[in-house]
C-alpha cells in the first residue's frame, strides 16, 4: 500500500473548508501524524498539520486553545511566529508570554468574536474539548451558554473569498474530542453547518513510508548496508502492527538510548513492547534444552513422542526460527490431547522447570472455571462503568507481570465458545486489550493447552461413547484423537480457524500401557519411601507385599497416572499413616504385608 502524502482525514478536512463552518475530530487524535517534507515523511503534532493545511488553504492565523493554557497562537509551516499581540487584540484578549488566558466565560466571547470577525480568515482549534464540560448529558448553566453559542455561531457563520481562486472560507472551528459522544448531542447530530471526522490509526502504508526516516536514525545506520536498511525498515513495519506513530518515535528514542544496533530494531520492539530488557528466552541454558528429555522423562513417563514433539516447540523458540517473532505471535503454542491422567498438565510444569526452574511459575487457567459466557471478563478485565473495571484481568494481569511465561489452559474444551475468541486474537496477533483498553503482549510466552476432546465421541443417538481404547495401537489413538479434535473445532464450535493457529502442534499422548503403568507405580512408590525418610521414617517394602500393592495399583488404568497414584494413596499412605502414627517416634519399619479390603491395613514390624 503506497502513502499519500496527506492522510485521509485530513484530505477531508480540507475538501469542506469551504463548506462547512464547524469540524470535530476524533479517534487518534493524540498521536502523531505522518506529514511529508519534501521526499521525507517525518511525524508531527495534531495541531501542527492542520495549522499547516489551513495556512496552505489561505488561512491568516491559527488559534489552538486548551482548558488549561488558554489561547496560543501556532507557528506558520515557514516556522515563523505569527503576530499573536495583533490577533489577540482583535479577539479582545490579553496575552502574557504569548499565552491568552483560559475559562469557559472567556472561550465563549472569543469564539463569537472570532466567528463574526471581518478580517482575513481565522481558524480555532479547541483541544482537549471534551474537558469543557462534566457531563454532556447535565451540562452546568455555563456549559449550556458557551454550547449555545457554538451552536448559533455554528449557523451564523458566513464564508466569503480568499485568495487568488477566490475559494470561500469560513471562520473555522475544530473541535478535537476524544469521542463522538463528549460534545452535546444537539450541537453535533443533524448539525448541516458541522462534520465529523474520524483520524484514523497509522495503517501498514503510513508505517512503511515513515520506516526509512526511523531507521536512519538509529545507531549503526550511517555505516550499514542497503539491505541490512531494508531488513530493518520490514521488521519495524511487520512488528508494529497495532501500535501508533509515537510508539515508533519511542522504539527509536529507546534503541538509541539503549545503544540497540539497527540489525536488532526487532529487540527494540520487544522491549518496548514488553517493558523488560533482557531477553529470558537467550538466557536459557541450551545444555538444559538438550538434555531435556532425560529431564522430562522422570516425571512425564511413557509419552516419549510427546515430549519430543514438545522439545522441538521449545527449540524453535529458544533458537527464534519458529516465525513466532515477525508479527508478535506467541513463541510457541502446543495443544496436548489424550486421556485423563496420562501426563499433559504434568509435562506442561515440567518445561516450566526446565526453562525457569521452578515449575510454579506458569501461568494457569482451569478453563471449567470459564463456562458461562460473561467469563471472558474475569480474562480481560470488565469493560468501563462495570464492577471489577479498576482491578483488570486476570490472564492480562498476569502477562503484563510475567511476559516470559508458560501460559497453561487446562482443559480448553470445557470454556465457553465465547472465551476461544481470546484464544484467537493470542494466536493470531500475540495481543490481548484488555477492559481498560492496555494492550498486552504475548510475544515472549509459551501457550500450552490440555484438552480430553477426542476420547469420547457422540454416536448417532447423540449418546457419549468412547472414541479410542486402550487395546487399540497408539498409531491409531493418534489418528482417531485428532479426527475428533478436528471435527469439534470445525462443526460443533464453528471456530476452524482456532485449529489453523494451532496447526501441526496437536500433540496427543498415548493410554498408559500396562508396563509404562509398572514403571509409573515403581516412580511414584520410591518417590513415597524418600518422603518418608525425610521425615524420619525408613521403610522396606517385602517382595510379597509390593507385589500386592503393584497389583492393586496397575489393575485398572482408566484413569491412567493419576488413577495409580490414588490407588497407592488408599493402599499405602492412608494405613502407613495410621500405622506410624501409633509409633512411638522415627525408625526403621519392614511392611512385610498389604492386607486389602474396604479399608487396606498393613503388617508392618520393627526393621
Amino acid at each position: 500500500m503506497s502513502f499519500q502524502s496527506k492522510p485521509r482525514w485530513l484530505r477531508d478536512l480540507e475538501r469542506f473548508l469551504p463548506l462547512k463552518s464547524q469540524f470535530m475530530l476524533t479517534g487518534n487524535i493524540r498521536d502523531l501524524q505522518a506529514r511529508s517534507v519534501g521526499d521525507l515523511v517525518t511525524t508531527a503534532a495534531l495541531d501542527s498539520v492542520i495549522a499547516a493545511s489551513l495556512a496552505d488553504a489561505g488561512y491568516s492565523d491559527v488559534l489552538a486553545y486548551d482548558p488549561v493554557s488558554g489561547f496560543r497562537l501556532l507557528d506558520r509551516p515557514d516556522g515563523a511566529p505569527g503576530d499573536a499581540d495583533r490577533v489577540f487584540a482583535a479577539l479582545g484578549l490579553t496575552a502574557s508570554n504569548g499565552v491568552a488566558p483560559a475559562g469557559i466565560d472567556l472561550f465563549g466571547a472569543t469564539l463569537e468574536r472570532l466567528v463574526r470577525s471581518d478580517g482575513p480568515p481565522l481558524a480555532l482549534i479547541a483541544d482537549f474539548a471534551s474537558r469543557l464540560i462534566v457531563r454532556s448529558d447535565a451540562l452546568s448553566p455555563a456549559e449550556h451558554q458557551v454550547f449555545t453559542r457554538a451552536l448559533v455561531l455554528s449557523q451564523a457563520a458566513r464564508a466569503r473569498p480568499v485568495g487568488p481562486n477566490r475559494a470561500p472560507l469560513f471562520n473555522t472551528v475544530i473541535w478535537i474530542v476524544d469521542k463522538e459522544g463528549d460534545l452535546p448531542d444537539w450541537l453535533t447530530i443533524d448539525n448541516p453547518r458541522l462534520r465529523h471526522i474520524p483520524v484514523s490509526p497509522p495503517d501498514r502504508g503510513v508505517r512503511r513510508a515513515l520506516a526509512p526516516h526511523l531507521v536512519r536514525t538509529l545507531p549503526g545506520a550511517k555505516t550499514a548496508a542497503a539491505d541490512v536498511l531494508r531488513d530493518a525498515e520490514d521488521v519495524l513495519v511487520d512488528d508494529t502492527e497495532g501500535l501508533l506513530l509515537m510508539d515508533l518515535n519511542a522504539i527509536t528514542q529507546l534503541a538509541r538510548a539503549e545503544a540497540v544496533e539497527v540489525g536488532e530494531i526487532g529487540d527494540a520492539v520487544r522491549r518496548y513492547k514488553v517493558g523488560v530488557t533482557e531477553d529470558a528466552w537467550k538466557q536459557i541454558e541450551r545444555e538444559k534444552i538438550r538434555d531435556g528429555a532425560t529431564f522430562i522423562s522422570r516425571r512425564v513417563i511413557g509419552q516419549a513422542h510427546a515430549v519430543t514433539h514438545m522439545l522441538d516447540i521449545v527449540k524453535r523458540a529458544a533458537t527464534g526460527v519458529s516465525g513466532a517473532k515477525r508479527g508478535g505471535r506467541p513463541r510457541g503454542v502446543a495443544f496436548l490431547a489424550g486421556p485423563t491422567g496420562v501426563g499433559k498438565t504434568e509435562l506442561a510444569k515440567t518445561i516450566t522447570e526446565l526453562l525457569f526452574g521452578d515449575e510454579s511459575a506458569y501461568i494457569r487457567f482451569d478453563m471449567s472455571e470459564f463456562s458461562a459466557e460473561q467469563a471472558d471478563q474475569r480474562l480481560i478485565g470488565a469493560p468501563p462503568g462495570y464492577v471489577g473495571y479498576d482491578v483488570g484481568g486476570e490472564l492480562t494481569n498476569a502477562i503484563r507481570e510475567k511476559p516470559f511465561s508458560v501460559v497453561l489452559f487446562d482443559e480448553i474444551e470445557k470454556a465457553h465458545p465465547r472465551i476461544l475468541d481470546k484464544f484467537l486474537q493470542i494466536l493470531d496477533d500475540g495481543v490481548l486489550t484488555s477492559g481498560r483498553g492496555d494492550r498486552v503482549y504475548f510475544s515472549e510466552a509459551l501457550i500450552v493447552f490440555t484438552s480430553n476432546l477426542g476420547i469420547y465421541a457422540s454416536d448417532a443417538s447423540g449418546t457419549r461413547v468412547a472414541n479410542v481404547t486402550p487395546d487399540q495401537p497408539f498409531a491409531e489413538v493418534q489418528a482417531r484423537v485428532r479426527g475428533e479434535i478436528e471435527s469439534h473445532f470445525k462443526l460443533v464450535l464453528n471456530r476452524p480457524e482456532i485449529l489453523n493457529r494451532i496447526g501441526e502442534n496437536i500433540i496427543v499422548f498415548d493410554f498408559i500401557r500396562p508396563e509404562v503403568a509398572e514403571q509409573i507405580f515403581e516412580a511414584m512408590l520410591a518417590a513415597i519411601l524418600r518422603d518418608a525418610a525425610d521425615a524420619g521414617y525408613q521403610l522396606t517394602l517385602a517382595p510379597i507385599a509390593q507385589s500386592t500393592l503393584r497389583d492393586l495399583c496397575v489393575s485398572d488404568l482408566a484413569n491412567g497416572g493419576r488413577g495409580i497414584r490414588n490407588k497407592l494413596e488408599a493402599h499405602l499412605i492412608n494405613p502407613l499413616a495410621r500405622a506410624l502414627f501409633e509409633t512411638e517416634g522415627e525408625g526403621r519399619f519392614v511392611i512385610e504385608a498389604l492386607e486389602a479390603g474396604v479399608t487396606t491395613s498393613l503388617v508392618m514390624r520393627p526393621a
